[in-house]
């Protein structure tokens, strides 16, 4: 049974930073790569970021490039989210997911987390 624990969510002032920690359990972390998605209130939810199984591939979406970065430590089987000049349109609930393959592939998500809270003030 694939278990994802998000942590690391809080209320932060713009401009601040949030580090979010994912740890997964369950099958061969080293695998399968992992994404981080969000959904905001009365939104649907998003991708925001995905980095391969070995760590050498990340990806984002545009409105978080060069603030938020992607990371996983395989021998923690944890994957990281470090979000930097948080915006008040960052607020959302963060989920961590796993792919169902070494690479992240659209709609290629096997398992998620229950998500962790992100709220940036203005």
């Amino acid at each position: 049974q694939v278990q994802l624990v998000e942590s690391g969510g809080g209320l932060v002032q713009a401009g601040g930073s949030l580090r979010l920690s994912c740890a997964a359990s369950g099958r061969t972390f080293n695998l399968y790569a992992m994404g981080w998605f969000r959904q905001a209130p009365g939104k649907e939810r998003e991708f925001v970021a995905a980095i391969t199984a070995s760590g050498g591939r990340q990806s984002y979406t545009d409105s978080v490039k060069g603030r938020f970065t992607i990371s996983r430590d395989n021998d923690k089987n944890t994957v990281y989210l470090q979000m930097n000049t948080l915006k008040p349109e960052d607020t959302a609930v963060y989920y961590c997911a796993q792919y169902s393959g070494s690479w992240y592939v659209q709609g290629g998500m096997d398992y998620w987390g229950k998500g962790t809270l992100v709220t940036v003030s203005s």
